[in-house]
C-alpha cells in the first residue's frame, strides 16, 4: 500500500479521492482536476487541497505565442530540469526560488 506521498493528483474524484487523502504525508498536497475541495476537507487530513483547471482558449494562446514570435513577450525560466527531477523542482518551487518557472523537460 501507498504511503507518505508527497503530492498526488486527482483525475477521477468521487470515492477514489476520499481514499487518496490516507496515503499523502502530513503537508502533502493532493491536487485535484475534477471538482473544488470541500471548505476544512484537507486540513481534516493534515494536507493541502488544491482545485486546478485549465481551460484552453485557442484565441488567447494564438495571442501569446504571436507576442513571443515578436519578442514581445519573453518567458522567464529560471531553470529547467528533465522529468526524473520533479520532486526537486517542486521542493525548489515551493521553498521560493530566482525569478522565472522552473520547466520539466518530459522528453528530449
Amino acid at each position: 500500500m501507498l504511503r507518505d506521498i508527497d503530492v498526488l493528483l486527482d483525475t477521477i474524484g468521487g470515492e477514489t479521492r476520499e481514499r487518496s487523502w490516507r496515503v499523502l504525508r502530513k503537508g502533502g498536497v493532493l491536487v485535484t482536476l475534477v471538482s473544488p475541495i470541500p471548505a476544512g476537507v484537507a486540513e481534516q487530513h493534515g494536507v493541502r487541497g488544491v482545485f486546478f483547471i485549465v481551460r484552453g482558449n485557442r484565441g488567447q494562446l494564438e495571442q501569446i505565442s504571436t507576442l513571443v514570435d515578436e519578442n514581445k513577450l519573453k518567458p522567464v525560466i529560471a531553470e529547467v530540469l528533465p522529468f526524473a527531477r520533479a520532486r526537486e523542482a517542486f521542493e525548489h518551487g515551493a521553498a521560493g526560488h530566482a525569478p522565472g518557472k522552473i520547466v520539466l523537460q518530459v522528453a528530449a
